[in-house]
């Protein structure tokens, strides 16, 4: 939920930093602030939910190095970036990478508040679809390898009796198989099954270097 994630606020202007973490509160939100990126590394973890804030020129890393290290790691925190020098070419850069916005100093609160806010949901719902996937993932790990196979066929739509001549089985092994997929699935439908193949393979594409 929004109210239990937090605001991490990157910068190494003392004051500047300490403002963004006074409005952050100041909405009900939590907020930590950091004097630089590379402290922010150090004292992050993934498993903490929220959105990240960070100005774009400081010393040692950038915003930009700082998010495209977090792109490294594989941490999908939502980066919002905070800059007082725009550059399309920094802004284009930055958005190619993710970012929620880039934010021309001075903004209005509301602005900073309302990519605050995107930031958390967009937090949220990759977490919740991370789960989702995970819980899938664990469904397919159960599955034996002639279960897999026949769980391949049946989503590219083979009827049962195809199936068993080109696996050479007989179609009641078929038919059990098929039983086991479901049930291991917890697949109610085709159509559900169906789905759950093409997110698998979608993560599958997405992981591959």
């Amino acid at each position: 939920m929004i109210r239990d994630a937090t605001v991490f606020v990157v910068d190494d202007d003392d004051q500047a930093r300490e403002s963004v973490c006074a409005l952050i509160r100041s909405m009900g939100l939590n907020a930590e602030s950091f004097p630089s990126g590379e402290a922010f590394l150090e004292a992050y973890t993934e498993d903490r939910p929220g959105c990240l804030v960070t100005d774009l020129r400081m010393l040692g890393m950038s915003g930009l190095e700082l998010q495209e290290t977090l792109i490294q790691r594989g941490f999908k925190l939502p980066v919002i970036v905070i800059t007082a020098h725009p550059r399309t070419s920094l802004t284009v850069r930055a958005m190619r990478r993710g970012a929620i916005t880039l934010l021309e100093k001075p903004y209005e609160d509301n602005e900073l508040w309302d990519a605050i806010r995107e930031g958390i949901e967009q937090d949220e719902r990759q977490r919740t679809e991370e789960i989702r996937r995970q819980d899938v993932l664990q469904r397919f790990n159960s599955l034996t390898d002639k279960e897999r196979v026949v769980m391949d066929m049946m989503v590219e739509g083979l009827a049962n009796k195809v199936i068993a001549r080109k696996l050479d089985v007989s179609i009641r092994t078929v038919e059990s198989r098929r039983h086991d997929v479901f049930e291991k699935m917890q697949a109610d439908s085709l159509a559900e099954l169906v789905r759950m193949a093409v997110a698998l393979r979608t993560d599958d594409k997405r992981d591959s270097p």
